[in-house]
């Protein structure tokens, strides 16, 4: 499958990630990509970059490379009742918020308490995309969680590198996706790539989706209109 955007996305500004957004770009430009969202870690990550990396990507011109960049983060769920670690101030002058469970932000503890906080998330105005939420600490009623991304507009992530990574079971990313086809539920395929070369390629999660017959239409970054008149939906006034 070929993705027109990657929604998640790392720099060096995260220091487990080995990439400049410049490079980002180039592998994304050589890959036939039109857009990226460039998400590093919240503060609350122990190498995440300090708050000023956010506030200042402005100065990043709109397309690097030929490939649009939208400005965005990866924000830590750090409570039960789905708390990020960000300010609504920060989050409401960013263009693309992906909210995550990390074990080093959020001890693990019970699938219903996991469960109350993605409800709570999914209630998060700020929010766009809910990150690889299939990984193993963090089980939490996927029926549940997949009918409330949906009421409140929630775009799922299926995400390449903690399937690939083995922190996502197959059995959990097979009944994510199962669920977000049974109740047309909007998918972005991501890559979380912490170098350069791995951005947009999700041929793990790809094969997932043809066993599944998973609709190409739910799959909202393989064309980048579709995520553009998302974007642009809650951020009118943006030049995208």
């Amino acid at each position: 499958m070929h993705l027109q955007g990657d929604m998640h996305t790392h720099t060096i500004a995260s220091t487990h990630a080995y990439s400049t957004i410049t490079e980002n770009c180039q592998w994304a430009a050589k890959y036939g990509m039109k857009g990226i969202a460039m998400t590093d870690h919240a503060m609350k990550m122990p190498d995440s970059p300090h708050i000023w990396h956010f506030v200042n990507l402005g100065i990043l011109p709109r397309k690097i490379n030929g490939i649009t960049v939208l400005r965005g983060i990866e924000a830590n769920v750090v409570s039960d009742d789905g708390e990020l670690d960000t300010s609504e101030k920060l989050l409401s002058g960013l263009e693309w918020v992906v909210a995550s469970m990390h074990s080093a932000c959020y001890t693990p503890s019970t699938p219903e308490n996991h469960t109350k906080s993605w409800l709570k998330v999914a209630q998060n105005p700020q929010v766009d995309v809910i990150g690889h939420c299939t990984t193993a600490p963090f089980i939490f009623d996927y029926e549940k969680g997949v009918k409330a991304f949906k009421e409140y507009g929630k775009l799922v992530e299926i995400n390449e590198s903690s399937f690939a990574c083995k922190r996502s079971p197959r059995r959990n990313v097979v009944e994510l996706m199962k669920l977000c086809k049974k109740y047309e539920v909007p998918v972005v395929f991501d890559s979380d790539c912490h170098f350069c070369q791995l951005i947009g390629q999700t041929p793990k999660v790809a094969k997932i989706a043809e066993e599944l017959d998973f609709p190409e239409k739910l799959i909202m970054n393989s064309d980048w209109e579709k995520i553009r008149e998302y974007v642009l939906a809650k951020r009118p006034n943006l030049d995208i």
